[in-house]
Protein backbone atom coordinates (compact mmCIF):
# COMPACT_ATOMS: atom_id res chain seq x y z
CA UNK A 1 0.00 0.00 0.00
CA UNK A 2 1.65 3.42 -1.08
CA UNK A 3 2.10 5.52 2.13
CA UNK A 4 1.84 9.43 2.64
CA UNK A 5 5.70 9.13 3.23
CA UNK A 6 6.64 6.78 -0.05
CA UNK A 7 3.42 9.15 -1.84
CA UNK A 8 5.83 12.44 -0.60
CA UNK A 9 8.98 10.86 -1.80
CA UNK A 10 8.07 10.69 -5.11
CA UNK A 11 6.21 13.93 -5.55
CA UNK A 12 9.64 14.98 -4.53
CA UNK A 13 11.60 13.23 -7.29
CA UNK A 14 9.17 14.44 -9.62
CA UNK A 15 9.69 18.33 -8.90
CA UNK A 16 13.70 17.89 -9.07
CA UNK A 17 13.24 16.00 -12.29
CA UNK A 18 11.33 18.55 -13.74
CA UNK A 19 13.46 21.21 -12.02
CA UNK A 20 16.50 19.78 -13.79
CA UNK A 21 14.98 19.66 -17.26
CA UNK A 22 13.76 22.80 -17.26
CA UNK A 23 17.34 23.68 -16.42
CA UNK A 24 18.73 21.40 -18.74
CA UNK A 25 16.34 22.98 -21.62
CA UNK A 26 17.43 26.41 -20.82
CA UNK A 27 21.48 25.62 -20.60
CA UNK A 28 20.76 23.00 -24.03
CA UNK A 29 18.98 25.97 -25.86
CA UNK A 30 21.28 28.49 -25.23
CA UNK A 31 24.64 26.44 -26.33
CA UNK A 32 22.19 25.33 -29.46
CA UNK A 33 21.65 29.26 -29.98
CA UNK A 34 25.22 30.27 -29.77
CA UNK A 35 26.59 27.02 -32.22
CA UNK A 36 23.80 28.01 -34.93
CA UNK A 37 25.03 31.74 -34.22
CA UNK A 38 28.63 30.89 -34.87
CA UNK A 39 28.29 28.58 -37.75
CA UNK A 40 26.17 30.64 -39.71
CA UNK A 41 28.88 33.61 -38.85
CA UNK A 42 31.31 31.53 -39.61
CA UNK A 43 29.99 29.51 -42.74
CA UNK A 44 28.68 33.52 -44.29
CA UNK A 45 31.52 35.20 -42.93
CA UNK A 46 31.58 38.92 -43.77
CA UNK A 47 30.06 38.20 -47.20
CA UNK A 48 26.50 39.66 -46.28
CA UNK A 49 24.56 42.68 -46.38
CA UNK A 50 23.91 44.73 -43.42
CA UNK A 51 20.35 43.71 -43.63
CA UNK A 52 20.95 39.92 -44.11
CA UNK A 53 23.11 39.80 -40.86
CA UNK A 54 20.07 40.36 -38.76
CA UNK A 55 18.84 37.50 -39.78
CA UNK A 56 21.10 34.92 -37.56
CA UNK A 57 20.06 37.25 -34.59
CA UNK A 58 16.67 37.34 -34.97
CA UNK A 59 17.06 33.39 -35.51
CA UNK A 60 19.42 32.94 -32.56
CA UNK A 61 17.15 34.88 -30.12
CA UNK A 62 13.97 33.04 -31.66
CA UNK A 63 16.19 29.70 -30.12
CA UNK A 64 16.88 31.08 -27.40
CA UNK A 65 13.36 32.73 -25.99
CA UNK A 66 11.93 29.28 -27.00
CA UNK A 67 14.39 27.36 -25.04
CA UNK A 68 13.71 29.62 -21.96
CA UNK A 69 9.96 29.68 -22.70
CA UNK A 70 9.86 25.81 -22.82
CA UNK A 71 12.29 25.57 -19.35
CA UNK A 72 9.97 28.22 -17.58
CA UNK A 73 7.25 25.58 -18.44
CA UNK A 74 8.87 22.70 -16.46
CA UNK A 75 10.12 24.98 -13.56
CA UNK A 76 6.62 25.78 -13.02
CA UNK A 77 5.41 22.84 -13.18
CA UNK A 78 7.96 21.78 -10.29
CA UNK A 79 6.96 24.52 -8.20
CA UNK A 80 3.12 23.29 -8.38
CA UNK A 81 4.05 19.91 -7.48
CA UNK A 82 6.10 20.83 -4.71
CA UNK A 83 3.33 23.24 -4.10
CA UNK A 84 0.87 21.38 -4.22
CA UNK A 85 1.70 17.61 -2.78
CA UNK A 86 4.68 18.58 -0.38
CA UNK A 87 4.24 21.94 1.45
CA UNK A 88 0.62 23.06 0.74
CA UNK A 89 0.87 25.90 3.74
CA UNK A 90 -1.17 29.36 2.46
CA UNK A 91 2.40 31.08 2.88
CA UNK A 92 3.98 28.59 0.01
CA UNK A 93 0.78 29.08 -1.93
CA UNK A 94 1.25 32.73 -2.27
CA UNK A 95 4.54 31.94 -2.78
CA UNK A 96 3.66 30.31 -5.62
CA UNK A 97 1.25 32.45 -6.69
CA UNK A 98 4.03 35.31 -7.30
CA UNK A 99 6.05 33.00 -9.18
CA UNK A 100 3.67 31.99 -11.74
CA UNK A 101 2.75 35.92 -12.34
CA UNK A 102 6.09 36.24 -12.77
CA UNK A 103 6.57 33.40 -14.89
CA UNK A 104 3.64 34.42 -16.67
CA UNK A 105 4.84 37.75 -17.64
CA UNK A 106 8.13 36.30 -18.56
CA UNK A 107 6.72 34.10 -20.78
CA UNK A 108 4.83 36.47 -21.90
CA UNK A 109 7.24 38.93 -23.02
CA UNK A 110 9.28 36.41 -24.62
CA UNK A 111 6.34 35.54 -27.12
CA UNK A 112 6.04 38.97 -28.18
CA UNK A 113 9.89 39.66 -28.71
CA UNK A 114 9.92 36.39 -30.40
CA UNK A 115 6.82 36.06 -32.42
CA UNK A 116 6.01 40.06 -32.68
CA UNK A 117 2.53 39.75 -31.40
CA UNK A 118 0.62 38.65 -28.14
CA UNK A 119 0.04 34.72 -28.00
CA UNK A 120 -3.53 35.04 -27.98
CA UNK A 121 -3.41 36.78 -31.49
CA UNK A 122 -3.55 34.83 -34.67
CA UNK A 123 -0.82 34.66 -37.06
CA UNK A 124 -0.15 37.38 -39.34
CA UNK A 125 -1.18 37.06 -43.27
CA UNK A 126 2.10 36.87 -45.36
Amino acid sequence: MLTDEFMLRIARLAAHWFELGGIGIIICGTLLAFAQLALTAYRDGMSRSDADRLSPIAAFRRTLGRSILTGLELLVAADIILTVAVEPTPESVMVLGAIVLIRTFLSFSLEVEIDGRWPWQKDRPG
